[in-house]
């Protein structure tokens, strides 16, 4: 990180455990740094001498918030929030349902003066307050209270995929659950190399029109739409990239030529309610679609199915799915032969455990690609690569590394024909009647040994291991819990 955007990350950081003091967590913080770098940006270009832009209105500016003291000071800011709440396109994404969660009114003012007043943002580049951003954003994912891990990819693993897909200015990138838009800015930035070369209206295509990411949760869009504003990705003044919605929900009508996703782990779909006693009751909630080939509760395969929808013919995709997609009966293996008839799945990576802020689990990344439909399967063979075997990460001591996909990133060949690629200890591959021949078309494939198990002078340090058998039992235990649940909605549903 560049020594200007780590002194703005340890800045903004340390006015984070100050704040902390009150009760306001490191997302609820991030949210209040957003609101308040919005106002500022937006105050900086109605104010510059070339060309001065309102994107705020006059009533909610940010001079009301520096001539505001005490009390007075948290009512106005109240007021703007609440007022821009209810504007269209980017304004209403980023200030959606926002509320004040700094109730000092002492701190908010050096929170608004001392943190974001000084600062020129519009004149730091976007490399700059976006690679704050973004520091701050994983600094939220890791604090393990917060819970926002689940909405964080790590951004090495991400840079992996983006360059195997090798997204261009002529893509269009959906992330049907983009969580804080990582996915999106990583292949913006693979797509924006060279762009001094590139046209007037090539910009401005990239600039609008490239990203567009689904995300469910308020919080987590609104993170989402301000760290790709900051990047320089998308307008405050324009149409929103972030929709904020339940992907599942329908088909979209558009198709998008490339989607990259690390859909929320969890088995089932769900609607919570509240029960005649007053508790809250989950049920579970089966998507019915017409395009989906398969009704299940299960959000994963869902994913897989809404995916497999909005690619466009020959677009390409890489989704993050965790092991039970791979040999999942019933709705399981009906999907992924779908898959293998319908599409080109032709790569698979499976990845280590630790490398995820949801503990226990085991994903892997699958790389495909829609196809004009034919009576002969598209999918020839399979390559998967085994990163998980004999491999020992932890988000702390030992995290996952760009460097650490190196080998992947060779072995896969990105651009060439995959008829060059060349087999070796950890990269093998499957024919599509080896694939399908197999119980329930099971795609959980490993062939490595694994050493540990059998070199007892080399085991993992202590907490490596205590590590993974965590991990082990707490992926055991949803198994069983969903087992579980299933044989009391027999029971019930026998009642």
């Amino acid at each position: 990180m560049p020594v200007d955007s780590r002194r703005l990350v340890d800045k903004i950081w340390s006015y984070c455990h100050v704040l902390r003091d009150d009760g306001v967590g490191v997302i609820e913080y991030t949210e209040q740094l957003t609101y308040l770098l919005f106002l500022k940006m937006a105050h900086e270009r109605a104010t510059r001498k070339l060309k001065p832009q309102q994107i705020v209105p006059e009533k909610y500016s940010w001079q009301r918030l520096l001539d505001a003291e005490g009390t007075d000071l948290e009512v106005t800011y109240t007021e703007i929030l609440v007022g821009l709440a209810e504007q269209p396109g980017t304004l209403g994404t980023i200030f959606r349902k926002a509320q004040n969660r700094v109730q000092d009114p002492a701190k908010l003012k050096r929170l608004i003066v001392d943190l974001i007043d000084k600062e020129n943002w519009s004149a730091s580049g976007t490399d700059l307050k976006g690679d704050a951003y973004e520091q701050l954003l994983a600094k939220g994912a890791s604090d393990k209270g917060s819970g926002a891990g689940q909405y964080f990819t790590p951004r090495d693993l991400i840079a992996g995929i983006v360059d195997v897909i090798q997204p261009t200015a002529d893509d269009t990138v959906v992330d049907p659950a983009c969580g804080t838009g990582g996915f999106l800015l990583v292949a913006h930035e693979r797509a924006a190399e060279g762009s001094e070369q590139f046209t007037p209206v090539q910009r401005l295509r990239l600039r609008d029109e490239f990203a567009t990411g689904y995300e469910l949760v308020d919080g987590t869009a609104r993170l989402a739409a301000m760290n790709l504003l900051l990047h320089g990705i998308g307008t405050p003044d324009g149409d929103s990239l972030i929709d904020v919605r339940d992907a599942l929900i329908a088909d979209p009508g558009r198709r998008w030529s490339v989607v990259l996703s690390n859909p929320p782990f969890g088995r089932k779909s769900s609607l919570t309610m509240i029960g005649s006693d007053g508790r809250e009751v989950r049920e579970d909630r089966e998507i019915e679609r017409q395009d989906f080939v398969v009704t299940t509760s299960n959000k994963q395969l869902n994913f897989l199915q809404h995916i497999m929808t909005i690619l466009d013919i020959n677009g390409r995709a890489a989704v993050v799915l965790p092991d039970n997609v791979l040999f999942e009966g019933g709705a399981g293996e009906t999907l992924r032969r779908k898959l293998l008839a319908d599409f080109d799945l032709h790569t698979m990576l499976r990845l280590p455990t630790g490398v995820f802020y949801a503990q226990g689990v085991k994903a892997n990344v699958l790389f495909f690609e829609k196809k004009p439909a034919s009576e002969q399967p598209w999918t020839q063979r399979l390559w998967v690569y085994d990163l998980r075997t004999n491999q020992h990460f932890t988000l702390k001591q030992n995290p996952l590394r760009r460097h650490h996909l190196d080998e992947f990133v060779d072995a896969y060949l990105p651009g060439k024909p995959r008829d060059e690629r060349t087999e070796s200890e950890r990269w093998k591959s499957f024919t599509y009647d080896e694939l399908v021949s197999r119980d329930n078309a099971n795609l959980d494939i490993t062939w490595l040994r694994d050493e540990s198990l059998e070199d007892t002078d080399n085991l993992p340090a202590p907490a490596v291991i205590a590590r993974e058998i965590v991990e082990d039992l707490t992926s055991a235990l949803a198994e069983f819990e969903a087992v579980a649940a299933a044989l009391e909605g027999q029971v019930n549903g026998e009642l």
